[in-house]
């Protein structure tokens, strides 16, 4: 109940009584002109009626008494319930949390804004927390209650004159600001909330750190409501989340048919795992020097029907993100299994595990399903393991490992050299081999300083008693040097593409003959690049990590 409605109340009662007042003076004088009230006195006075008269005074005091009371307390209960109900409304515009604007007020005022834009022009500024649920995770919910009551404090601290701040649920905010500076002038602002909500936060003697992302929409007549302007606005934030986070984006009109067409790729992506449209690739491994191929990397590719094999970088980027990597990891490795079955028993079938799914308490039980389900030895099938996996949990990891490995499965490290892995790592987790990453290979015959950490990296293998494999190789100079350092495996162009399986049976049809397979490489994959002995040819460049 604010102080003006209270003010109304006092005002309206003392209206009431005036005219209560007014009415009995209307009455005394009525009576006094009239002669009634001498009537009345000579009949009380003839029949002796003055105790009657005394008794209907009273009472008529009485129930005057009671009218007041009774009025008095049903303005009470009017007062208490427009207090409850201006509550109610108070509420239902605003975050109990932190006290801001909630996403109803917030909407209302960008529509308001919106049909005043000949008068007026405004931003919206939508800010989504990166590194919240770290804390959440570690520190328990109190703490993030106090980080939103912080961020909720340093929004408020920027906010220009006739702006609005809002908490739009989660850990999503957002500023409605006028556009007093221009596009400079949001610029500042956006680089402002960056690094206020950047500046450590302190709860309970420890630093917590978040930091944010932010997309800027400007408010015009272009859109059809405020939902619309609020939705450029996450547009515009998505796209800086996607480009690394801590940054900021002003909305563009083609970031919504990127996001169209991202919405596409997923479903067409949903299905296509559901029909099998992507099957396993299979890359040669090779022993060296002798070049005898031991095993076989397996690597998605996506049959769309209309824009042909696709490559796994398009795809499982998206898979990741959106939780479908599981289920085409799973649908990948019981074909391939299937597949390599029938091939020689010494190959080893290598084959991809995303990062994640190692916190998968059941990951080594749905392997063991798969294994069983297709008859595939254990023993012949290596799980590759991306350095990243290792800092997500690594105790979670360690039981994974350990699990696989007691089942016969080899674990190889992959991408060594790129990621976060340590000694105590490659110690504690015992790993069957290290995979140096492609990036260190392509420069070894033209970087002395690359060719010594690869050198390092076989010498740090041989001396933990791990095997190593180089990736990408594409030339013989590259074969040599690794030979001669003691490398024991290699993988690349310049022993084989990946491959269907049709293609794979001839190649090794071709090997148990004693004919070198000799995969020529389409020329679709030398497009805007020359090969040349130095450098033998270009490969495409898989993504790491996963299903590929």
């Amino acid at each position: 109940m604010t102080k003006a409605t209270i003010v109304q109340w006092r005002k309206g009662e003392l209206y009431e009584t005036l005219c209560l007042l007014l009415i009995g003076a209307g009455i005394w004088f009525v009576g006094i002109t009239l002669g009634s009230f001498d009537v009345l006195h000579e009949a009380v006075q003839t029949y002796r009626l003055g105790d009657f008269m005394i008794l209907g005074a009273c009472m008529g005091v009485a129930i005057c008494g009671a009218s007041i009371r009774k009025s008095i307390l049903m303005r009470r209960l009017m007062l208490e319930r427009d207090a409850a109900a201006a509550n109610a409304e108070a509420i239902a515009r605003h975050d109990g949390l932190t006290g801001l604007a909630n996403r109803r007020r917030f909407l209302e005022e960008v529509e308001r804004v919106r049909g005043q834009l000949s008068t007026e022009l405004s931003a919206v500024l939508l800010i989504d927390l990166d590194r919240f649920k770290p804390v959440n995770d570690l520190y328990g919910h109190a703490a993030g209650n106090a980080v939103l009551c912080a961020v909720a404090e340093r929004l408020t601290a920027l906010l220009p004159p006739g702006g609005v701040a809002a908490r739009l649920g989660g850990d999503e905010f957002a500023l409605l600001v006028p556009l007093s500076h221009g596009s400079d002038g949001l610029t500042r602002l956006a680089q402002g909330v960056i690094s206020s909500i950047a500046a450590p936060i302190n709860w309970s003697q420890n630093e917590l750190k978040v930091g944010a992302t932010v997309g800027v929409a400007a408010v015009s007549a272009d859109y059809i409501d405020a939902d619309a302007i609020l939705h450029a606005a996450d547009l515009a934030m998505y796209q800086g989340k996607k480009e690394g986070r801590g940054t900021y984006r002003f909305f563009r009109s083609a970031m919504d048919e990127e996001l169209r067409a991202r919405a596409r790729l997923e479903a067409e992506l949903r299905t296509a795992i559901e029909q099998g449209a992507i099957e396993p690739f299979y890359q040669p491994v090779v022993a060296l020097p002798d070049k005898q191929i031991v095993g076989l990397e397996v690597l998605a590719r996506w049959r769309h029907p209309e824009r042909g094999l696709i490559s796994p970088n398009e795809f499982i980027p998206v898979a990741e993100e959106t939780g479908m990597i599981a289920e085409l990891s799973y649908n990948l490795i019981r074909r391939a299994c299937l597949d390599a079955r029938d091939w020689p028993a010494h190959l080893i079938l290598a084959v991809n595990i995303a990062p994640h799914q190692f916190q998968d308490v059941w990951l080594a039980e749905r392997i063991l399903a798969i294994l069983t389900e297709t008859g595939f030895p254990p023993g012949r099938l290596e799980v590759e393991i991306t350095e990243s996996a290792l800092i997500q949990d690594l105790e979670a990891t360690r039981a994974t490992l350990t699990s696989l490995q007691r089942l016969g499965v080899r674990i190889a490290l992959d991408d060594f050299g790129t990621g976060y892995s340590s000694l105590y790592h490659l110690r504690e987790l015992k790993f069957d081999k290290l995979k140096i990453d492609r990036s260190y290979v392509d420069a070894i015959t033209m970087s002395d300083e690359r060719a010594k950490l690869v050198d390092a990296i076989i010498k740090l293998g041989s001396s933990l008693g791990l095997a190593t494999t180089a990736e990408g190789i594409e030339t013989d100079a590259s074969v040599d040097w690794l030979s001669d350092q003691g490398c024991d495996f290699g993988q690349g162009y310049l022993f084989g593409r990946a491959m269907p399986k049709s293609e794979m049976d001839d190649v090794l049809a071709n090997a148990a003959s004693g004919k070198l397979p000799a995969i020529a490489i389409p020329p679709r994959r030398c497009r805007g690049r020359r090969s040349s002995p130095s450098r033998g040819l270009p490969r495409p460049r898989d993504r790491r990590g996963g299903a590929r």
